[in-house]
């Protein structure tokens, strides 16, 4: 053994040295060739080293929501020794996984059952927020400084996500059965809007035509005369027209039944006078009601 063989020293980057005298701390040497002091055979200086990284510690609790369902969280806290408190971490602190795990545990064990499990899922900021103060407050007189504490996961047991799977699933069904009865709905109002506009449109157009018709008609009969026609013998033309079309209509259809009628030009007027009568008769009658 040589003496002053512990003099000097390199201290690497990402590590913090604590130089002890005699067992003793006695400081903490920077990054770099460092003179550690006068040494007798490498009895009187010792070293202890601690890295200066940020480590990162994976915590998993398991623990019950509001609403009875078991849930596993994990979460990983971030943490480094800070450079003025390496004597600190070095001698006050044995086992630094196990107290972060305590102090995540309890956090979270009194945060998590006051939730229900849409709630757990929605406020995993507020229990990382929580976590990180509790450790921040505790760890710093341990020499560790926390940079961050974050829940990644929240994991309910494997049928109760089948069960949410389910329920959601069934949910989108109905809604898409919703949405498609609301469309066949729609459809049939709007056909049967169409099929109204048709009708009235068509009813417009007939009675155009009809109106045109007895004009021409009563034009080319009183032309040149200077005599008028009264309602009952434009009624008379009216109905002599529509009598005409029939006839048209019935011989134009190839798939029209045999039809046997009264075809004279007198059926007509006996037709023309029934329909007046019963215009005359009905309008007494509601006279008197």
């Amino acid at each position: 053994m040589c003496p002053c063989c512990n003099c000097c020293i390199t201290v690497p980057q990402d590590q913090y040295i604590a130089v002890e005298n005699f067992g003793k701390f006695n400081k903490t040497l920077p990054p770099g060739l460092q003179f550690a002091g006068f040494d007798i055979c490498g009895v009187c200086i010792g070293f202890r080293a601690i890295s200066a990284r940020v480590d990162q510690t994976f915590v998993t609790v398991t623990t019950k929501t509001k609403d009875n369902v078991f849930v596993a969280a994990q979460v990983a806290v971030q943490h480094r020794v800070k450079e003025k408190s390496v004597e600190l971490a070095l001698y006050q602190l044995s086992d630094v996984q196990g107290q972060i795990d305590s102090y995540v545990s309890d956090v979270v064990r009194s945060h998590v059952p006051v939730m229900t499990l849409d709630e757990a899922f929605e406020k995993k900021d507020d229990i990382s927020d929580a976590v990180q103060k509790k450790l921040t407050a505790e760890m710093e007189s341990y020499g560790l400084e926390i940079r961050k504490a974050l829940v990644t996961e929240v994991n309910p047991d494997a049928s109760v996500v089948a069960s949410m799977n389910e329920i959601n699933k069934q949910k989108r069904l109905r809604d898409a059965a919703l949405m498609a009865a609301e469309a066949e709905k729609i459809k049939h109002v709007k056909a049967a809007e169409a099929a109204a506009d048709a009708a009235q449109l068509q009813g417009e157009g007939i009675a155009r035509q009809r109106r045109a018709i007895i004009d021409g008609l009563r034009d080319s009969i009183t032309h040149g005369t200077g005599e008028s026609l009264s309602t009952s013998q434009i009624s008379e033309l009216l109905l002599i027209t529509q009598y005409f079309e029939t006839l048209r209509d019935v011989a134009a259809n190839n798939k029209s039944s045999t039809v046997f009628l009264n075809h004279s030009a007198g059926s007509v007027a006996d037709i023309a006078s029934q329909i007046r009568n019963g215009v005359l008769q009905a309008g007494p009658a509601q006279q008197s009601m």
